[in-house]
C-alpha cells in the first residue's frame, strides 16, 4: 500500500521565500536567495531600516544566483534587498565595501547595508586584493557582509578544485561551513550577527554538494545572540574614515579576530554531538563531512546508544578559522586520541595541533588526520571524502584504541562490492545544443589551431576542431603572446565568449595587441551566458560596441560574421570593417590568418537555448518551419552531421541501413544541416507539428488509470536512495525535484543532489534522492558506492556508466530504465557509432534486481501519445512509482506537478500513462500505435530488395540481381554448407550499388513512396514543402570546402520531380542527359566491379576464409552520399577493398 501521510496542501512555490515558520524545500541556490530575505526581516522587527545588497559573479556552483533573484525581482526588492550584478568578481566585491560605507555618510538613508557577495572559487582568487581590502577596513555596525565562496573540491564543473577558506584565511577573515542547505540559514543569520559585532567580513563557504543540493526542512527559529563584554580598540573595529594606510589597520586586525573568538564562545556555532564525559576517542569534523562520518558510523552500526558504551563523541566545527578553541580544548579533555575529518587541506587540525603544541594541561596521546601518528597519509586532500571510504579509516581507528572491536572486518563490508559497468561503444559527454552557434563559429580552416577558453565553447576541445589549451578566465590569447615568440611567431585563433569578453577578455585582447601578437581573437557574441542558465551580460555590450572597442585598441582588422549580416548597419561601425554570412566564415578566417598582428572576427548568432526559451516565451518569433529528412533518399553519409554539428540530426535505423533523421522537438531551427550535400532535404514552411495519437483521449486514460493496482511501496523503516540518470537539457533535473517536493509535502526527510557540471548541454546528469522518515535521518546528500535502492534510469547510457553503476547493490536496486535511444557527440562525429544498446541493457540486467527491471521506450510512448518527448521523463517517474520505487502518495506527487507549473495536465498525463505502462504495456503501445519490429528472412529481404529494383528500374534490373545474389549464394552453400554472412553482405552491398539514387530516383523516392504524404500526417496546416538541391546543369557558386552550393527550390518543383521521375526509362541510354556525368559513370562503373569482386570471391571461398569474404564483399556500403562525399568514399573504399584483396587469400 502507498503511504497515507497527510499533505500540505497549502503550500505554494512562494512558500521558500515567505514562510517564517514550518516546512519548506528550499536548493542551496534558493537557501542564499532567502539569506538575504531573513537578514531583512529580522531587521525589521529589530526596529532597524536597513537594506540588503546582493552583487557577484556567477559560476557554478553558484551560477543560478542571480537567475534565482531576477525571477523573484519584486519580491526580494519588496523585501529590501537590492541586486546588482557584477562585471566580474573583484567588481561585485568592490560594491560590497561601498554598503559598509554607507553607515558614515551623513546623507544616508537607510540605517545601514547588510551584503551579500558571491562567487565560484576562481572568483574568490580574483576578487581577492577587493576582498582583503574590504575584510581589512571592516564592516558597518548595522551592516555586516557575508562572503559565499562556491567550492567545487570534485573539479564537477571547474577548470580546478577549491579550497576557499585558505584564501579567506589569508585574508584574516573568518570563515564559517555549514553542512547542508537547512544549515544555510541558521549559519548566515550567526554570520550576519558575528560581522556586526566583529567589524569583520565573514567567509561562508559553499561547496557543490551543498548548493546543488536541495533539501526539505522544518524552518529554525531566529537565534537571539548575546553579545559580551568586549574591550574594542579606540575608534572601535568597524569602518571609519579617515582610515590612511598604515599598521593601524593591521593592529585592528588583531582586535577583530579576538572580537570573533569572543562572539563564537559566547554564541557557540561548534558543538559536541552528544556530550559523553568519558569518551576516549573523539572525531572533530566540519561542514559536509561531519555528514559522511555520521553516515559511515551508522553504516558501521554505532548510533548514539553504541558510541556512548564504546566511548565515542562527535565535535561538529562551524566556524573553521580562526577556530574557537576553548570549545574545541574541552572537548578534547581526557581523549585518548582525535580523528580530524575535514576535506582537503587539514585547516582545523592544524590550529589544534598548534593549541596543543605548548599546551599545560592533559592532551590526547593522538592526533590524526591528514596523517598518522608515523606521518603517512591517513584522511586523502586530494580528494572528495565519502561516508564508505571514511567508515574504513574509522574503523581502522577505532580498533587501534578498542582492541576488542570487530570493526575492520565490518567496514570492508559495509557494502557489497559491485564492479562498475563499463560498456564498449559510444559514452555521454557534454555536447553543443542543437542549432548552438558554436557549431559553426568554433570550426578552423585546415592547417590552423585554436585556444579553448572559458564558456561552452570549450566545449570544442572534445570535438574534431584542432581546439586545445586552456587559461584562467580573462587570460585568453595570452599565453600565446609569450608561446609565439618560441615557435617561429606561428598565428592562432583565440575562442573568446562575449561574457567573457565583458569581464575581463578586453584586457588579454588589449594585451595581445600591445604585444603585437599574431593572432585572431573570434569574440562569439551569443546574447546569453550560457553556461550557467542564459543570464544576460552584465552590461550595455552590442556587437558594434565591440567593434567600436578593438578598433580604437588598434586591431589590425575586425571582421562581423553572423547568420543575420542585414542586421548592422555599417553607419553603426568603424570605418574598415566588413561584415559577412556565417557561410563565407572559412574563406574570412584564412584571410584573417595571413595578416601580421592581432585580428578580430566578432562572430554573432543568438544563442540556440535562449532562443528556445524566448520562443517559449512569446519573445521570439517561432517560425513555423522544420526540416525533414526523406530516409530513402538519405544515405546515411553523415554530411549533414558535418554541416552542422547537431545532436538533433539523429540515427533512423532502417531496413536499408542507418539514415538520418530530424528530431523536431529538440530542433533549435538553424537549418545548417539542410546544407548537407544532399537531395534527402525539403522544409516544410507554414506548418505546425500535431499533437499525439488520436486514440490518446483523457477518457480512455482515464479508465485505464481507473484498473491500476495501487502500488507497494517501502515504508522508510531506514532511508530510502534513488538514483536519478539523465540527460542535460531534457527536464531530468525536473524528476528529482518533484520527488523532493512530494516528500516536503508529506512532511518527510529527502534531498537532492543534481551533479550536473556541462551536463546541460546534452550531458550526463546523475541525481541522487535520499529519503527517510525525518531530516535527522538524512546524513550525507550523495549516495554512496553500492547502495541505491532505486534506479530511475531516464537514459540508459547514463544508467550504464561506470558512475552511475557504481551505486548500484548487487541483485537488490530495482530500476525502471528508458531505453529510447538518445544521441551522443559521437554519434555526429561518427556516423557509424554504437551505442550498444542492448549490451547496456543486459550489463544493468545483471547488476540490478533482474526480476523487478521495466522497461520502456518512453520518449516514443510520450511523443505518439502526448505529441512532444519532453514529457518522457515524467512518464519514467510514473513507472516507478507504480512500480513501488517512490516511498510517496499520489496525491503529493500530483501537487508537485501543479507546483512545478509547467504544463501540468500534460505533465500528470504522462505520469499516468507511466503507470499505465507497468501494468498493461500492450495496450499502451496498441494505443499509441507503436511499429512493431518484425525480422525478415532472407528470402523476404531478397525479395525486398527485388520488388524495390522493379519500381527502381524494371523487372529485368531485378532479375539481374537476384541471379546475382542466387549465385553467390549457391557458392556460399557449396563451400560452408548454408548461406550465411557473405550471402548477407552480398544481398546488401549489391543492391545498394544497383540502386544509385541518380535524379530519375531521387524524383520517385520523393514523389512515389508516399513521402509527401507522411509530412501531411505529422504537420497541420497549409504548408508547403521546399526542396532543398544543387542539381546539375544548375549553376552555383562554391561553398567553403569547393562543392556547388545548395539551392532552395520552391513547391513548384514537386511537379518537376513527378516529370523527372516518369522518365527513368532513359537511365543508362544515350538519351540520358545526366548519364554522361563522372558521378553517373562512376555509378555504373561500381556495378560491374561489384558483379567481379563477388565473382572473384566466390571462387576461392571456404569455410575459414568466409567471413574475410563477407567483410570484403561489405566495404561497399561505406560508399555513400552524393557527388563529392560519394566520389571520395567511393575511392577510400576502392583502395580499402583493393588492399583486403591483397592481403587474403583470394
Amino acid at each position: 500500500m502507498t503511504d497515507q501521510t497527510p499533505i500540505l496542501r497549502d503550500y505554494e512555490l512562494l512558500d521558500r521565500y515567505t514562510r517564517t515558520q514550518g516546512r519548506v524545500f528550499l536548493t542551496g541556490t534558493q537557501a542564499i536567495v532567502r539569506i538575504a530575505l531573513d537578514q531583512a526581516r529580522r531587521d525589521r522587527r529589530a526596529g532597524l531600516n536597513t537594506r540588503g545588497f546582493i552583487s557577484g559573479y556567477r559560476g557554478s556552483p553558484v551560477g543560478g544566483i542571480d537567475l534565482e533573484v531576477t525571477k523573484n525581482r519584486k519580491l526580494v526588492t519588496e523585501a529590501g534587498v537590492d541586486f546588482v550584478p557584477a562585471v566580474n568578481e573583484e567588481l561585485g566585491a568592490t560594491q560590497i565595501i561601498g554598503t559598509q560605507q554607507v553607515e558614515t555618510d551623513p546623507d544616508r538613508t537607510v540605517d545601514g547595508v547588510f551584503g551579500l557577495w558571491y562567487g565560484k572559487g576562481p572568483g574568490v582568487d580574483r576578487a581577492g586584493d577587493a576582498l582583503k581590502h574590504g575584510n581589512a577596513y571592516g564592516s558597518s555596525p548595522h551592516g555586516g557582509v557575508l562572503v559565499v565562496a562556491g567550492d567545487d573540491h570534485g573539479y564537477v564543473s571547474s577548470s580546478m578544485s577549491h579550497q576557499s577558506d585558505v584564501a579567506f584565511m589569508s585574508f584574516f577573515m573568518p570563515t564559517i561551513n555549514p553542512a547542508n542547505v537547512a544549515e544555510f540559514l541558521t549559519f548566515a543569520e550567526w554570520g550576519y550577527a558575528l560581522s556586526r559585532f566583529s567589524g569583520m567580513w565573514v567567509g561562508f563557504k559553499a561547496i557543490s554538494e551543498t548548493v546543488e543540493s536541495g533539501m526539505s526542512f522544518e524552518l529554525p527559529e531566529d537565534r537571539a545572540f548575546v553579545l559580551p563584554e568586549f574591550e574594542a580598540p579606540e575608534g572601535g573595529l568597524h569602518y571609519r574614515w579617515p582610515d590612511l594606510p598604515g599598521p593601524q589597520i593591521e593592529a585592528r586586525l588583531e582586535h577583530k579576530k579576538a572580537a570573533v573568538l569572543a562572539f563564537a564562545r559566547a554564541n557557540p556555532i561548534d558543538r559536541t554531538e552528544w556530550g559523553y564525559r568519558n569518551a576516549r576517542f573523539g572525531i572533530v569534523t566540519t561542514g559536509k563531512s561531519h555528514l559522511d562520518v555520521l553516515e559511515a558510523l551508522r553504516l558501521l552500526g554505532i548510533d548514539k546508544a553504541r558510541a556512548a558504551e564504546i566511548g565515542i563523541d562527535l565535535y561538529k566545527v562551524g566556524m573553521v578559522w580562526p577556530l574557537e578553541h576553548e570549545g574545541a580544548l574541552a572537548f578534547a579533555q581526557g581523549k585518548q586520541e582525535l580523528l580530524v575529518v575535514e576535506e582537503k587541506r587539514g585547516i582545523i587540525e592544524s590550529q589544534l595541533k598548534e593549541y596543543f603544541y605548548d599546551y599545560p594541561g592533559r592532551k590526547p596521546e593522538r592526533m590524526v588526520g591528514k596523517r598518522d601518528e608515523n606521518g603517512d597519509r591517513l584522511i586523502p586532500w586530494t580528494q572528495e571524502l565519502g561516508a564508505v571510504m571514511l567508515a574504513r579509516h574509522i574503523a581502522d581507528r577505532l580498533e587501534r584504541n578498542f582492541p576488542e572491536l570487530d570493526l575492520v572486518a565490518r567496514a570492508a563490508n559495509v557494502v557489497p562490492a559491485s564492479a562498475p559497468i563499463n560498456v564498449p561503444g559510444a559514452t555521454r559527454t557534454p555536447y553543443f545544443c542543437s542549432g548552438c552557434p558554436h557549431n559553426t563559429s568554433t570550426k578552423v580552416p585546415e592547417g590552423s589551431q585554436a585556444l579553448a577558453g572559458i564558456g561552452c565553447h570549450f566545449m570544442a576541445s572534445w570535438m574534431n576542431r584542432n581546439t586545445t589549451s586552456l587559461i584562467q578566465m580573462g587570460g585568453e590569447g595570452v599565453n600565446w603572446v609569450s608561446r609565439s615568440k618560441y615557435n617561429g611567431n606561428r598565428h592562432v585563433f583565440q575562442n573568446l565568449g562575449d561574457g567573457t569578453y565583458y569581464h575581463s577578455g578586453s584586457l588579454a585582447l588589449r594585451q595581445a595587441i600591445a604585444a603585437g601578437t599574431n593572432i585572431t581573437y573570434k569574440i562569439l557574441f551569443n546574447d546569453a551566458v550560457a553556461m550557467t542558465g542564459g543570464q544576460d551580460v552584465d552590461g550595455p555590450i552590442s556587437v558594434p560596441a565591440i567593434a567600436q572597442s578593438v578598433a580604437a585598441e588598434g586591431a589590425k582588422k575586425v571582421v562581423i560574421v553572423s547568420d543575420k549580416p542585414e542586421a548592422f548597419r555599417k553607419s553603426d561601425l568603424p570605418a574598415g570593417v566588413e561584415i559577412e554570412h556565417r557561410r563565407e566564415l572559412d574563406r574570412v578566417q584564412r584571410e584573417l590568418r595571413e595578416i601580421p598582428g592581432t585580428t578580430v572576427l566578432i562572430y554573432q548568432q543568438t544563442c540556440a537555448a535562449e532562443k528556445r526559451r524566448l520562443r517559449k516565451r512569446g519573445k521570439m518569433e517561432d517560425p513555423k518551419k522544420f526540416a525533414v529528412i526523406n530516409p530513402l533518399v538519405c544515405e546515411g553519409c553523415g554530411d549533414c552531421s558535418v554541416e552542422s554539428n547537431c545532436l538533433s540530426v539523429e540515427p533512423l535505423e532502417t531496413e536499408f541501413g542507418r539514415k538520418r533523421k530530424i528530431n523536431l522537438n529538440t530542433c533549435n531551427k538553424d537549418f545548417t544541416c539542410v546544407n548537407g550535400f544532399c537531395p534527402s532535404f525539403v522544409t516544410v514552411e507554414g506548418a505546425t507539428l500535431k499533437k499525439g495519437a488520436a486514440g490518446a483521449d483523457a477518457a480512455q486514460l482515464g479508465a485505464l488509470a481507473a484498473k491500476l493496482p495501487e502500488p507497494v511501496v517501502p515504508d522508510l523503516s531506514t532511508p530510502w536512495d534513488i538514483l536519478v540518470t539523465g540527460v542535460g537539457g531534457t527536464g531530468v533535473v525536473t524528476v528529482g525535484q518533484l520527488i523532493v517536493m512530494a516528500a516536503n509535502l508529506e512532511q518527510k526527510g529527502a534531498s537532492v543532489l543534481d551533479f550536473m557540471g556541462f551536463a546541460q548541454k546534452f550531458g550526463p546528469v546523475l541525481s541522487y534522492i535520499r529519503m527517510a522518515r525525518t531530516e535527522a535521518e538524512v546524513n550525507q546528500v550523495k549516495i554512496e558506492p553500492s547502495s541505491a535502492n532505486a534506479l530511475i534510469g531516464c537514459d540508459l547510457v547514463v544508467s550504464s556508466s561506470p558512475k552511475a553503476s557504481m551505486t548500484y547493490r548487487k541483485g537488490e536496486t530495482r530500476a525502471v530504465i528508458n531505453t529510447a535511444v538518445m544521441p551522443t557527440g559521437d554519434l555526429v562525429q561518427n556516423r557509424d557509432a554504437d551505442l550498444n544498446s542492448g549490451a547496456r541493457l543486459e550489463a544493468i540486467r545483471g547488476t540490478v534486481d533482474a526480476a523487478s527491471l521495466q522497461t520502456l521506450d518512453a520518449n516514443a510512448l510520450s511523443e505518439a501519445l502526448l505529441g512532444d518527448s519532453v514529457f518522457a521523463n515524467v512518464m519514467i517517474l510514473g513507472a516507478a512509482w507504480q512500480a513501488g520505487l517512490v516511498p510517496l502518495g499520489l496525491e503529493s506527487l500530483m501537487r508537485a506537478i501543479e507546483l512545478n507549473g509547467v504544463k501540468p495536465e500534460l505533465n500528470k498525463a504522462a505520469f499516468t500513462w507511466g503507470r499505465v505502462v507497468v501494468v498493461d504495456c500492450a495496450a499502451v503501445e496498441r494505443i499509441a500505435a507503436m511499429p512493431v519490429t518484425q525480422v525478415q528472412t532472407l528470402d523476404e529481404q531478397i525479395a525486398r530488395r527485388a520488388a524495390f529494383l522493379t519500381d527502381y528500374q524494371n523487372t529485368g534490373w531485378a532479375k539481374r540481381y537476384t541471379d546475382a545474389v542466387d549465385k553467390i549464394r549457391a557458392a556460399e552453400t557449396a563451400a560452408t554448407g548454408a548461406p550465411g554472412t557473405l550471402t548477407d553482405a552480398a544481398m546488401k552491398g549489391l543492391f545498394k550499388v544497383m540502386s544509385y539514387k541518380d535524379e530519375y530516383e531521387v524524383a520517385r523516392l520523393h514523389t512515389r513512396t508516399g513521402f509527401y504524404e507522411s509530412l501531411g500526417a505529422r504537420f497541420d496546416g497549409a504548408f508547403t514543402v521546399k526542396h532543398h538541391m544543387a542539381p546539375p546543369f544548375f549553376p552555383a557558386r562554391p561553398d567553403a570546402r569547393g562543392r556547388p552550393c545548395k539551392r532552395e527550390f520552391g513547391s513548384w518543383m514537386q511537379g518537376g520531380l513527378k516529370t523527372l521521375a516518369k522518365l527513368k526509362s532513359l537511365r543508362g541510354t544515350p538519351l540520358d542527359p545526366f548519364g554522361h556525368t563522372a558521378e553517373r559513370r562512376m555509378e555504373r562503373g561500381m556495378i560491374t566491379d561489384y558483379r567481379a569482386l563477388l565473382d572473384r570471391l566466390a571462387a576461392g571461398l571456404t569455410a575459414e576464409n568466409r567471413d574475410e569474404a563477407a567483410r570484403i564483399a561489405g566495404m561497399v556500403m561505406d560508399v555513400r552520399g552524393y557527388g563529392p562525399v560519394k566520389e571520395q568514399a567511393a575511392a577510400k573504399v576502392r583502395a580499402e577493398t583493393e588492399a583486403a584483396l591483397q592481403a587474403s587469400a583470394f
